[in-house]
């Protein structure tokens, strides 16, 4: 097989493509343990534009989680740029985070595990209810608003985080391998839910898997990343249309041109680094 990405088609964009979000001009980290440093991310350039998917694929090492962490404001870089709608990247209800952990408030009901998102916001109670029960209904947990987190199961408390990112309308969504710990009919339920929402808002969204067939059925862009130090070794145009029927998706040509590629290139990269482990928990600092 050619060593080449394949080449991209015609592919329909969702709402308000366009501007550019988020910038990173060769950004570099490193973090330092018991007196040792480690160079986690090497001259990083990327950007996304509103209404754009990207996914961020490579083995465990390659810094995808930081690269969020750092685009979110969480931590700043040894050096280079990184402009958020225009200024440095900093938390706030612009920016939607979903974790693979959901991370829910356990003694708090769904209705406010979501609603708590808004409260930076400045809006009134009243205002704060009923858009809470607006994005209860778009995650299909209407009937559960009373219930708490311990009593949901993976793919509704993953529903709840996934509200809980979306409902302060954010400009930018990342996402850290959200839905890694869910089964496999439940993970394709929550890929077309994530479809149906971003295609509403039309944010730019930054999405790190270990999962080829979850990146190309996503994404408008593949950013395919090398570790140690973390690098970008190319950004690939999907280039399927859109809107995308998930399963039928996966017997198209393109998907499967798409598909026996990276898994080439990213079976290189794990058997060229011993410290690799693609199918394990990802090595970055936490």
């Amino acid at each position: 097989m050619s060593s080449a990405a394949p080449a991209p088609v015609a592919s329909a964009a969702p709402p308000d493509r366009g501007r550019q979000r988020i910038v990173l001009e060769n950004v570099f980290k490193s973090f330092e343990r018991a007196g040792q440093k480690t160079q986690v991310l090497a001259d990083i350039s990327l950007s996304a534009d509103d209404g754009t998917f990207i996914s961020l694929l490579g083995p465990s090492g390659c810094g995808k989680t930081t690269l969020l962490r750092l685009a979110d404001g969480l931590i700043a870089p040894d050096s280079g740029r990184i402009a958020v709608s225009g200024h440095p990247p900093r938390p706030g209800p612009e920016t939607g985070f979903v974790f693979q952990s959901f991370r829910l408030i356990p003694w708090a009901t769904v209705s406010a595990n979501i609603e708590f998102a808004l409260l930076p916001t400045g809006l009134g109670r009243a205002e704060r209810r009923e858009r809470a029960r607006r994005y209860m209904d778009l995650v299909g947990l209407t009937r559960f608003a009373d219930s708490y987190p311990g009593e949901l199961s993976g793919g509704m408390g993953q529903r709840v985080a996934l509200a809980r990112a979306l409902i302060p309308e954010p400009k930018i969504l990342l996402m850290d391998e959200p839905f890694a710990a869910l089964d496999a009919q439940t993970r394709e339920l929550m890929q077309t839910e994530l479809m149906r929402l971003w295609s509403r808002l039309g944010s730019v969204v930054l999405f790190v898997t270990h999962s080829v067939d979850e990146a190309i059925a996503l994404s408008d862009k593949i950013v395919l990343m090398g570790p140690r130090p973390g690098r970008i070794l190319e950004v690939i145009d999907v280039g399927l249309p859109r809107p995308r029927q998930l399963f039928e998706m996966r017997s198209e040509p393109r998907f499967i041109e798409l598909r026996d590629y990276l898994w080439n290139r990213i079976r290189t990269l794990v058997l060229t680094d011993p410290a690799s482990d693609f199918y394990g928990r990802d090595l970055e600092p936490e």
